[in-house]
C-alpha cells in the first residue's frame, strides 16, 4: 500500500513535515503541534505607536493652521462666507419691504389716519398741561375748578401708529386700532373742554356777582378787556377739513376770565367795605335820624357806632392813604383815610393814633384805639363814610363786604 505524502506550511516559513498515512479505518490520534517561531507584537506597543502618530498629525495641522498666510487664506475664506450670508439677508429683508409696502399702499389712509391722530394726542397731551395749570391759578382764587382732563394712559394713540418695517396689520385690526384712537383723543378732547367750561362759567359768575355788589355801593373795578388779544394774518379762503380741534381758544378765554376775577377781587379787597373792629362788637347806634342821647331831640347821626371796649384795635375798611391825622370838634381823636375813587372813611372818639398824615394803609391795618373822646358817653367807635364830602351809609358798604367775602370764600 503507498502512502501519500503530505507537506504543511505553518508560519512565516515552510517546513516540511511529514504525514503518515492515515489507516483505513481507524481514527488516527492528533499529532503534537509543532512550537511558533514568528515574532509577536504586545497590544500596548501597538496603541502607544498609534497614539505617537496621531499626535504628530495634529501637531502638524496645528502648525500648518497657525502659519500666517494660511491663517490669512481661512479668514478671507470665513470673510466670503459671512458676506455672502449679509448679502442673503439684504435680499430677504428688501423682500419683505416690498411685501409690506404693498400692503401698505393698501391700507394707507388707515396709517395715515394714525399718524395724524397720534399728532394730535402730543397737541393735547401740551394742552392739558395748560388746563392744568389754569386749574390751579383757579384754586389759588378761590375757585372750584372740577374735574381737570386726565392726561391719557399708557398704550394710547401713540402707541397704535405704524413704524417702520413693521408688520401691516389686517384690515380688522387697523380699523380697531383706528377706532380706539380716535376714543382716545374724543375722550381727552370733552374731558378737557368740561374742566375748560367749568373754570369759565365759576370765574364768570363771580366776577359778575363781585362787579355787581360793588355797583351798589357807586364801586366799579376796572377790568381787563377781553377783546384786545392781538390777532391777525393774511385773509385766505377756508380750506375743508382745516378745523382746528385745537383748545387754546378756549383756554385763553379762561384764562381771561380768571384775569378779570383776580381784578374784581383785588378790587373788593381794596374797597372800604370790610368792618372795622375785629374783635366781637355790637352796633349801638345806626346811620341816620336818632334820638340824640344828650339832648333826648331829634337829630341825625352820621355813621354807625360799635360798642367795644377801651383800647380796642380799630382796622381800616379798606386800602388807602391816611389823610387826617388830629381832632374834629364832636369827634374827637380823629382818623381819616382816603382811598382810590375818592371814598374816605373817618374813624372818631379814639383814643390813640397807630398811624400819622400820609401813611399808606393795606385793608385791616391797625390805625388807631376805640376811645370816647369827644361827644361821646362811652367807648365806642364811630365809623363813618364819605363821598364828595357828604356822608353816606356805611352799612351799604359794610353788607357789600359780606356778601362778597361769601363770594370769593365759596
Amino acid at each position: 500500500m503507498i502512502v501519500p505524502r503530505v507537506f504543511w506550511r505553518s508560519g512565516v516559513g515552510s517546513v516540511r513535515t511529514k504525514v503518515p498515512a492515515k489507516p483505513f479505518g481507524k481514527t488516527p490520534a492528533p499529532a503534537p503541534k509543532p512550537a511558533s517561531r514568528l515574532l509577536s507584537i504586545r497590544p500596548a506597543v501597538f496603541y502607544a505607536g498609534f497614539a505617537g502618530l496621531l499626535a504628530t498629525n495634529v501637531l502638524t495641522l496645528v502648525g500648518f493652521l497657525m502659519a500666517p498666510d494660511i491663517a490669512r487664506l481661512f479668514a478671507d475664506q470665513s470673510g466670503s462666507v459671512f458676506t455672502a450670508y449679509e448679502d442673503r439677508i439684504a435680499q430677504l429683508r428688501l423682500e419683505v419691504d416690498r411685501l409690506q409696502s404693498r400692503h401698505y399702499a393698501q391700507t394707507g389712509d388707515i396709517n395715515l389716519q394714525l399718524q395724524e391722530l397720534a399728532q394730535t394726542q402730543e397737541v393735547l397731551v401740551e394742552q392739558h398741561q395748560y388746563v392744568k395749570q389754569l386749574a390751579e391759578k383757579a384754586a389759588a382764587l378761590g375757585i372750584d375748578s372740577g374735574a381737570v382732563a386726565p392726561k391719557p394712559d399708557d398704550g394710547g394713540v401713540e402707541d397704535l401708529a405704524p413704524t417702520p418695517n413693521a408688520p401691516a396689520a389686517s384690515d380688522g385690526d387697523a380699523g380697531a386700532q383706528v377706532a380706539a384712537a380716535t376714543q382716545s383723543v374724543n375722550q381727552m378732547m370733552d374731558e378737557s373742554r368740561l374742566a375748560l367750561a367749568t373754570l369759565s362759567d365759576e370765574a364768570t359768575a363771580k366776577t359778575d356777582q363781585i362787579v355787581g355788589t360793588l355797583a351798589t355801593v357807586g364801586i366799579k373795578p376796572k377790568l381787563p378787556d377781553v377783546d384786545t388779544d392781538a390777532e391777525g394774518g393774511p385773509l385766505l379762503p377756508p380750506v375743508d377739513g382745516a378745523e382746528s380741534a385745537s383748545l387754546i381758544d378756549e383756554a385763553n378765554n379762561v384764562a381771561a376770565a380768571l384775569d378779570r376775577f383776580k381784578a374784581a377781587s383785588d378790587a373788593a379787597a381794596l374797597a372800604p367795605i370790610h368792618k372795622p373792629v375785629a374783635a366781637v362788637s355790637r352796633v349801638s347806634s345806626i346811620f341816620g335820624n336818632r334820638k340824640d342821647p344828650f339832648t333826648g331831640r331829634l337829630a341825625f347821626h352820621s355813621g354807625i357806632d360799635f360798642a367795644a371796649p377801651q383800647g380796642t384795635t380799630v382796622l381800616s375798611a379798606g386800602a388807602g392813604t391816611v389823610s387826617f391825622v388830629g381832632q374834629i370838634s364832636g369827634y374827637g381823636n380823629v382818623v381819616e383815610v382816603t382811598h382810590p375813587g375818592g371814598l374816605i372813611t373817618r374813624y372818631g372818639h379814639l383814643s390813640a393814633f397807630l398811624v400819622k398824615q400820609g401813611d399808606a394803609v393795606s385793608t385791616g391795618s391797625p390805625i388807631a384805639r376805640v376811645g370816647s373822646t369827644g361827644r361821646s358817653t362811652g367807648p365806642h367807635l364811630h365809623f363813618e363814610v364819605r363821598r364828595a364830602d357828604n356822608a353816606v351809609d356805611p352799612a351799604r358798604y359794610l353788607n357789600a363786604g359780606k356778601i362778597l367775602q361769601k363770594v370769593m370764600a365759596g
